[in-house]
């Protein structure tokens, strides 16, 4: 589980932000919570802002740095990794990305800094029995191990023949050794977190994989869809992947071409949509709201399941808001030994609910007059009373992060007109 994240000097953020998901005294819906150590660990967290605030920034951070971790092993000699600084920051000072989690029911943390587009600072730490344990520490080219790994000859030997300036210490050492709690945390960033961006993500496929393995997905897909309304009765799924086979390839190929696609592989994938009366084909025939729902739900039993971190970034998007609305209580009520959680980025006031979220589970995005993104709680706002209407506080502005509080668009056209335009 997600314990909070953090981050400066990238994109739109260029002061630092931080979101927690360990929840505060308050004492709605904690029956929600996750206990773990001397505190309790959020399910679900909303966040608000106006386009252009930085939200899609703050979870494209937390895509970094996943991605960093999972890919830098790879880096070349001379390549750069892309630092993405504030636009009025330089580019040597450095980028901060820090992240605490759970894994396995052992805290770890875990962070790194950019600078001139190098790794310039790294760390990762782990708290068995709650006491902080150095696993490493990096400077530059210059890595510092804990008092337990020391002698480890795997992690000496990558520490001098595979640490580069564009390469992670955690992703080269959870490559070339077997230390369970490196293996952990590069497996946390792999596996665990999920990240779905509508304009990005089409997990179409996936999921016809899923349920095309699983008959037991399948079923707690149709339930769920049923639930839903849909109508649907029944779903018939098809998926194959096949190597490329370069030797079927016209002689004139250029060899280039054939050296790039061999042993690629080549999905095929349908579904066929089953209906009282009819059947349909999902992508020739189906709204985009039954496609949505098919890309996302599958990956969410699967998140549910396994116990991992969802971040969706604006949720509600080719969604009902009714369907958006149960998915986050799906996640807030979910009874299973997995402790699985969902953080989400939105416009849809519908969600502000105080019914569905507790005032620490509601953040907020707004630039400051740097035009740099701040990110706050609702918690942090003073005199908001439980139970209160919070998508009219929201829109009259009362929380902040939200545009043109004090016109509507009459106004601002009359002030155009006024002016001589139009």
């Amino acid at each position: 589980m997600l314990l909070e994240f953090s981050c400066q000097n990238y994109k739109s953020i260029k002061n630092k932000v931080v979101f927690s998901a360990i929840a505060s005294k308050d004492d709605t819906y904690e029956e929600q919570l996750k206990s773990f150590a001397n505190f309790k660990v959020l399910r679900t967290a909303a966040i608000y802002g106006p386009n252009g605030s930085g939200k899609s920034n703050f979870i494209s951070a937390i895509r970094f740095m996943k991605n960093l971790v999972m890919e830098s092993v790879n880096n070349q000699p001379g390549e750069f990794v892309y630092q993405s600084p504030h636009k009025k920051s330089t580019i040597d000072n450095p980028s901060e990305f820090n992240i605490q989690f759970v894994k396995d029911n052992i805290r770890y943390a875990y962070g790194f800094s950019l600078k001139n587009n190098l790794i310039y600072e790294e760390y990762l730490y782990f708290f068995p029995k709650g006491k902080k344990v150095k696993i490493f520490e990096r400077m530059d080219l210059n890595v510092s191990l804990g008092d337990k790994y020391k002698k480890n000859k795997a992690l000496i030997e990558t520490r001098e023949n595979k640490l580069k300036n564009n390469r992670l210490f955690l992703s080269c050492a959870a490559n070339e050794t077997n230390i369970e709690e490196i293996e952990r945390v590069f497996l946390f960033f792999a596996g665990d977190i999920v990240i779905y961006n509508s304009k990005i993500n089409n997990w179409k496929d996936y999921s016809i994989k899923l349920m095309q393995e699983s008959e037991e997905l399948k079923k707690v897909f149709l339930v769920i869809l049923q639930h839903l309304g849909t109508g649907i009765k029944d779903i018939k799924v098809k998926y194959e992947e096949n190597i490329v086979n370069i030797e079927s390839f016209p002689i004139d190929i250029p060899t280039g071409l054939k050296s790039l696609l061999k042993d690629k592989k080549t999905i095929s994938s349908e579904a066929k949509i089953v209906y009282d009366d009819f059947e349909t084909d999902l992508d020739m025939e189906e709204s985009t709201g039954i496609k949505k729902l098919f890309e996302i739900i599958c990956p969410i039993i699967d998140v549910l399941k396994h116990g991992k971190i969802m971040i969706f970034d604006e949720i509600e998007v080719g969604l009902h808001e009714s369907v958006a609305y149960s998915i986050i209580e799906l996640f807030n009520n979910f009874k299973s030994d997995e402790f699985a959680q969902l953080f989400f980025t939105t416009h849809d006031t519908s969600l502000l609910d105080s019914n569905l979220f507790r005032r620490d589970q509601i953040w907020f995005t707004e630039l400051d007059k740097e035009r740099s993104t701040d990110l706050y709680s609702l918690l942090e706002i003073k005199n908001v009373r439980k139970g209160e209407n919070l998508a009219k506080g929201y829109v009259i502005g009362r929380y902040g992060a939200i545009p043109m509080l004090n016109k509507n668009f009459s106004e601002i056209f009359d002030e155009i007109s006024s002016n001589g335009g139009m």
